[in-house]
């Protein structure tokens, strides 16, 4: 198994004491955290991109350019880039530049974006977002793989003997994942390419994502991939690490329900993806995606997510728990210490092995 510090970078009042720290100081915060990360050994840090909410990650390509420049091995990843609602152009030049400064350490997750609220923002059509998401992928596809690209689409200008600068560093294109929350259409443009899935894991029960990842797995081998590169990701509500899990309930019950009636959206009730169905701390612990407990509860969750997902990737966020960063970054050391060896032990991966196959077409 690998490891993953994710952050969407939320900038909303603290649900109990309602304090809200500056701009500024947050942005500061994301990059001491990926510097701590790589410290501890993590294998990679994400940033996410949200343009409406409590958020500031609407620059993540500013964000980890500043990553970049204050670490040396951990892999910069998105989560995710909201391909549906960017010009694949400017994503293809943005990202390549980000590979070049990391020096090859950039991995992009796409999707269409977890807030609804920016397609009027950018003035799309919520209704089109997955023929948006297909269109431009494909079209960055090219532009990271080819020179002089001419292309004619439905939703942009078209291009006419184009090449995009800089080039993609080493001359390899980033690797490519596809984030998957609720629907079939990611995983199935995952597998149509041959690229990673990565599971949201993040609000709903086990379930729901199980059916994303069997229908990606299916779909991958169908169109003539080998199933030994379908490398999946996976997501989790939160972390929060105590000595025994009885602790970890205790300390972490007020701000856990309080978070949970801040973030909840009555106009998306029912809409799956949104709103969590684990209203109090027992409930996220005993069947919710949250991380919440003592070193060996966590090994365990994570490994029965392990037997049903067979993911390579964990991905954990640390600062959506009302944590100080002290105190978020003594989370990260006791998972680096008491959980993430046990993991890696139990759940070998390839991942990040070696270099990406050569790819091949898809069988239609």
């Amino acid at each position: 198994m690998r490891f993953q510090v994710l952050t969407i970078v939320g900038h909303a009042p603290h649900p109990l004491t309602g304090g809200l720290g500056s701009a500024a100081d947050r942005l500061a915060e994301v990059v001491e955290t990926g510097v701590a990360a790589e410290r501890l050994g993590f294998d990679a840090y994400a940033v996410g991109e949200r343009h409406a909410g409590p958020f500031l990650s609407s620059a993540p390509t500013v964000l980890l350019g500043a990553l970049a420049a204050r670490t040396s091995r951990i892999r910069l990843l998105t989560g995710v880039t909201v391909l549906a609602i960017l010009d694949p152009v400017r994503v293809a030049e943005d990202y390549a530049t980000l590979d070049q400064l990391s020096r090859g350490r950039l991995e992009l997750v796409i999707g269409k974006g977890a807030e609804t609220g920016h397609f009027d923002l950018f003035g799309l059509e919520e209704s089109l977002q997955w023929e948006y998401q297909a269109e431009n992928y494909a079209l960055l596809r090219r532009l990271w793989r080819e020179e002089r690209v001419n292309w004619e689409g439905r939703f942009r200008p078209p291009l006419k003997g184009v090449t995009t600068v800089p080039r993609p560093y080493a001359g390899r294109p980033p690797r490519v994942w596809h984030g998957s929350a609720t629907s079939l259409n990611s995983p199935e443009l995952a597998a149509r390419h041959g690229d990673p899935l990565f599971s949201a894991n993040a609000v709903q029960p086990r379930a729901a994502y199980a059916r994303l990842i069997a229908h990606y797995r299916e779909r991958f081998e169908a169109y003539g991939h080998d199933p030994r590169t379908a490398h999946v990701g996976a997501g989790s509500g939160g972390l929060f690490i105590a000595d025994t899990t009885q602790q970890a309930v205790t300390r972490f019950r007020n701000y856990y329900e309080a978070r949970v009636r801040q973030t909840h959206k009555p106009e998306l009730e029912g809409k799956p993806g949104y709103n969590t169905p684990f209203r109090t701390v027992e409930e996220a612990v005993a069947d919710g995606p949250h991380l919440i407990g003592s070193p060996q509860q966590i090994i365990d969750k994570i490994l029965g997510y392990h037997q049903v997902y067979r993911h390579d990737l964990q991905s954990i966020t640390v600062d959506s728990s009302g944590l100080s960063l002290p105190e978020q970054i003594e989370q990260l050391q006791r998972f680096a210490e008491e959980i993430a060896p046990a993991v890696r032990a139990a759940a070998p991966t390839g991942l990040w092995d070696a270099a990406p196959a050569p790819e091949r077409p898809p069988r239609h």
